[in-house]
């Protein structure tokens, strides 16, 4: 397997996150290893898309978000889930790709579909929160033996308040792959 180097999260958000699909996201922690294949994403493109947290500028929970590319923008939502971005574009515009679910690969084993459901199988939170995706422990890599794939897309997920930037079709999934979210439109 192949980390996935920086070069490939400084471009257009839309394109690393189509791309992103297919790959490995690896965590080793306490002496395991997990791997989950990425299935099912959502682009935030910068401040002037309305569903995303750059939209309402630069804070002290966002701040990752702006840059450098290839960190991990990690929140808290609901008052239980943690959610992994990754950062993409240029540092300063504010843009990340959401992972929203993983196909088990090795040691997950619970179910990972849905954005709080994966980073709890994977055992990421807060403390991962501006991690360089470069490193040794959390990254997203290229697997030994890609296969090909037919990507479908979709509205966001839960994203309703952002008005015209609700129906932008920015969410991007595996067709037909069962891991993907119950908010799946295939």
């Amino acid at each position: 397997m192949q980390k996935l180097p920086r070069a490939f999260y400084a471009r257009d958000t839309v394109t690393v996150a189509r791309e992103l699909l297919g790959k490995w996201l690896v965590h080793r922690a306490d002496g395991i290893e997990r791997i989950g294949r990425i299935v099912e994403v959502e682009a935030y493109v910068g401040p002037h898309d309305l569903a995303s947290h750059s939209s309402r500028g630069l804070t002290a929970r966002n701040q990752v978000m702006f840059g450098p590319p290839g960190h991990a923008y990690v929140y808290f939502i609901y008052g239980m889930y943690y959610c992994l971005n990754v950062v993409t574009e240029r540092p300063g515009h504010g843009a990340a790709v959401l992972l929203r679910a993983l196909e088990p690969v090795k040691n997950l084993n619970t179910r990972a579909s849905g954005p709080g459901l994966l980073c709890r199988a994977m055992g990421i939170d807060r403390r991962h929160n501006g991690h360089d995706l470069l490193s040794d422990d959390l990254f997203v890599a290229e697997p030994d033996r890609p296969a090909r794939i037919l990507i479908a897309r979709s509205p966001r997920v839960g994203v309703a308040y952002a008005r015209h930037w609700a129906r932008r079709h920015l969410r991007f999934y595996i067709r037909g792959n069962p891991f993907v979210s119950r908010a799946r439109s295939d």
